[in-house]
């Protein structure tokens, strides 16, 4: 269900792209990264956050493989410690397994925001809804695709000399 419903959202964003599936788990940025053959930080990992306004939606921030959560950039910007989301609550507001939260394909009121982690890359590869599957979209088709509502800078470890405390 989780490719299928996926699949079918980017192509009605106007993607013509392929998802690709494994035979084995790519639920890990490490895993992703051996699976598509590429660095670990070009990994999209979609992490999930009950929404400080509104606990009972999501929060998803999108983040290079290689960054972390800031809890203290997190707050300023939404308003309340980062609170990860429980394994429970993870498929009912996000609308996918945990290991396979992506942008895409979300139940409505999930908040999809992107992290400039991401503007490094030319590409990236989200998981595509499931533990086995990842989809190589371009930066620039990220927001639209995601019907992200914008770009965010929560997260730390990705710029060079940088030493910040972080989480995620």
């Amino acid at each position: 269900m989780g490719t299928t419903r996926v699949r079918a959202h980017l192509i009605e964003q106007g993607w013509t792209g392929e998802i690709l599936e494994f035979a084995e788990s790519s639920a890990t940025v490490e895993l992703a990264a051996q699976k598509v053959g590429t660095e670990p930080e070009r990994i999209a990992k979609t992490l999930g956050f009950y929404d400080p306004e509104a606990p009972e939606r999501a929060v998803l921030v999108v983040a290079a493989g290689d960054a972390k959560v800031n809890g203290g950039m997190f707050k300023r910007r939404f308003g309340g410690k980062p609170r990860m989301l429980q394994r429970e609550d993870v498929e009912r507001l996000t609308g996918h397994p945990v290991g396979g939260v992506c942008p895409f394909a979300n139940p409505d009121g999930t908040r999809v925001f992107l992290d400039e982690s991401l503007r490094r890359f030319d590409t990236v590869y989200p998981a595509a809804g499931t533990t086995a599957s990842a989809v190589e979209i371009s930066v620039d088709d990220l927001a639209p695709f995601s019907r992200a509502e914008g770009w965010v800078d929560v997260s730390t470890g990705w710029r060079e000399n940088e030493t910040a405390p972080a989480m995620g």
